[in-house]
């Protein structure tokens, strides 16, 4: 009878544990490596450790964690989020498994020296600037005028992002950046400001295997001006996996991840098409977030979920077939309620009109009524998201608008509400 094969995931905290049921699912064991010995705090609240066989935390001796981890002999290590990549990278690397190597781990993370790595490897890449003060960010703002981005070098979700129209606000942007922790509890010692990307923006995920790349899903992004935010992603849809632009975005990810030396498992890469082509915004090598993958799953009937377990555990079948189409096309919105009012909650009165949408499939509530709300400005502040899904995609385009109609001042009930 074969051995049971068993897959490390580092830092499986909440929705990445989708990718640790799907390898469950196809029959792995799982052993689950916390990156730091506290949960950023982010993540924190009840861990169901039940479908782990073991849970290693890290506390900086590389040399004791893979010999833990090395007792349970795996087939791989994977990251399960953005703050685990590093020590994903260290682990394989000194175990002899498939690997991507540390060469180039801090350009997988470290958002300034991602976009240079990208752009000596001859890709389009964006102008940017590392700041470490108020002055130096005012005085590159001014070389390059109109609207740039100030950013941490190590974030997600949106978290710490700044659109800047003035060296003032670029400025300011750099204030609250810097001495601040940034969604993974890490303190932020300096900024990235670069030059805005006007465009349609992509979020394209894949997984690779030996430097092969599989474009798993790609899904388009809308955007709003809200609560003081300039570009504030409200809606992804996901797009059909052929087509003109899905073809340039697919060869222009290629070169991402072949600049950031992303050979093995899962990679989100999130790019702008502008007048002069595809740039990138920034990437990680690591399943993508807000449970997409997931839904991605049951509207193609195979997603980057099936292919990063593929990747590690067959290998032969993700090569034989990395071309292949999906075997399901039914249409997916993924769309976030952004809230004007910062208060307690007591209830949102429109709810039960979007589950009565035609396209409804599920909605996810991160405030419940009782609890404190507050103003919606990253992915990290939606007090709840609705997923629509239908065989139809002007059913879905037109339910993710109406849910954009319903979804102002009147959708939620809030005493003491601060500014709409």
């Amino acid at each position: 009878m074969p051995a049971i094969p068993l897959v490390c995931v580092v830092d499986s905290y909440g929705l990445s544990k989708t990718l640790v049921d799907e390898f469950l699912r196809r029959g792995a064991d799982v052993v689950r490596v916390q990156s730091t010995p506290e949960v950023p705090a982010a993540y924190r609240g009840p861990f169901d450790l039940s479908d782990y066989r073991d849970n290693i935390a890290h506390r900086g001796d590389l040399t004791a964690t893979a010999r833990a981890v090395a007792a349970h002999r795996p087939v791989a290590v994977v990251p399960g989020g953005e703050i685990g990549v590093e020590l994903a990278d260290a682990l394989s690397e000194l175990l002899g498994l498939p690997t991507n190597g540390t060469a180039l781990s801090t350009a997988r993370r470290d958002k300034y020296v991602m976009i240079e790595t990208v752009r000596r490897a001859g890709a389009a890449a964006a102008r940017q600037s590392l700041v470490t003060d108020e002055r130096a960010v005012r005085a590159w703002h001014g070389s390059v005028g109109g609207r740039i981005v100030v950013k941490p070098l190590r974030s997600a979700a949106g978290n710490g992002v700044h659109f800047c129209d003035t060296p003032e606000e670029s400025a300011a942007a750099v204030r609250a950046v810097i001495g601040s922790e940034n969604v993974f509890s890490e303190r932020n010692t300096a900024a990235v400001a670069q030059e805005y990307l006007r465009g349609t923006e992509y979020m394209v995920n894949t997984v690779s295997r030996d430097s092969v790349h599989r474009v798993c899903e790609i899904w388009r992004t809308t955007r709003i001006t809200a609560n003081g935010v300039a570009d504030l992603s409200d809606t992804v849809y996901l797009l059909p996996r052929r087509g003109e632009v899905q073809d340039r975005l697919t060869a222009y990810a290629g070169e991402v991840l072949d600049a950031l030396d992303v050979r093995h498992g899962p990679a989100h890469v999130e790019i702008k098409i502008t007048a002069s082509g595809p740039v990138l915004v920034e990437a990680g090598a690591r399943i993508g977030g807000a449970d997409l993958p997931y839904y991605a799953q049951l509207a193609r009937g195979a997603s980057q979920l099936d292919w990063t377990v593929d990747a590690y555990l067959e290998p032969d079948r993700f090569l034989a077939r990395h071309e292949e189409d999906d075997p399901r096309a039914l249409h997916c919105a993924f769309v976030g309620l952004v809230s004007p009012f910062t208060g307690t909650l007591h209830g949102y009165p429109y709810l039960e009109r979007l589950r009565a949408l035609e396209s409804f499939h599920d909605v996810r509530v991160a405030v419940a009524p009782g609890q404190r709300i507050r103003r919606t400005v990253d992915d990290l502040s939606y007090p709840a998201t609705v997923v629509l899904l239908h065989d139809s995609e002007e059913t879905v385009l037109r339910d993710a608008n109406t849910i954009r109609y319903l979804d102002g001042p009147s959708f939620y009930d809030v005493t003491d509400p601060g500014p709409a």
